[in-house]
């Protein structure tokens, strides 16, 4: 069985999208842990409807949430950490020790870094005026929104479409995309895919 741990902020529905393609046996995997930092997380509420153990943050610290997580998740067989709308930098201990993707919703490198997360995102790619936007999957490196990009899709962006239809559109495409990268790794069973 390919182990997944995915890391969430807020709503938890690209969480749900992995769920429902395990349950429906798109995906052959399972996931062990949900970790937010925020004990408010709907992706909690989501993980504990699926019975799926749930873990949420202590530490403040990057240093000092770096060593939390590492401790707690040393507990875990774990081939692949997935960030799903997670908001905190990956301290150097994790990134040493697992293979960590995230998803963000713009084509990398633009509308990306610190700050640039969900509607963010959005309402500066209709600001801008773009044509087409997208959905990134990428490996987490130590910075935000930096590392080797592993897919991308590509959306268009009518001058009708507010931040909002934005959104949707680009939620859909990332979460078609998300299963087919997880599908990748599954298949290759490896850390280091794709």
């Amino acid at each position: 069985m390919y182990h997944l741990v995915v890391f969430a902020s807020g709503n938890g529905s690209t969480l749900q999208t992995i769920i429902d393609s395990i349950e429906t046996h798109e995906l052959e995997a399972k996931i062990d842990l949900v970790v937010s930092d925020n004990p408010n997380a709907y992706a909690l509420k989501r993980a504990e409807k699926h019975d799926i153990d749930t873990y949420i943050i202590q530490s403040k610290k990057s240093e000092a949430r770096d060593l939390e997580l590492s401790n707690i998740l040393s507990n875990y067989k774990i081939n692949l950490i997935v960030l799903a709308g997670y908001l905190k930098m990956i301290g150097p201990k994790l990134l040493q020790t697992y293979t960590i993707i995230n998803t963000h919703p713009s084509l990398l490198p633009k509308f990306g870094g610190k700050g640039m997360h969900g509607m963010h995102v959005h309402e500066a790619v209709v600001e801008a005026k773009e044509k087409i936007t997208g959905a990134t999957i990428h490996f987490v490196n130590g910075e935000y929104d930096k590392g080797t990009i592993i897919s991308q899709t590509k959306v268009e962006v009518l001058s009708t479409d507010t931040a909002e239809d934005v959104s949707c559109k680009v939620q859909a495409a990332e979460k078609i995309q998300l299963i087919e990268v997880l599908n990748r790794f599954v298949k290759q069973g490896a850390r280091d895919v794709p």
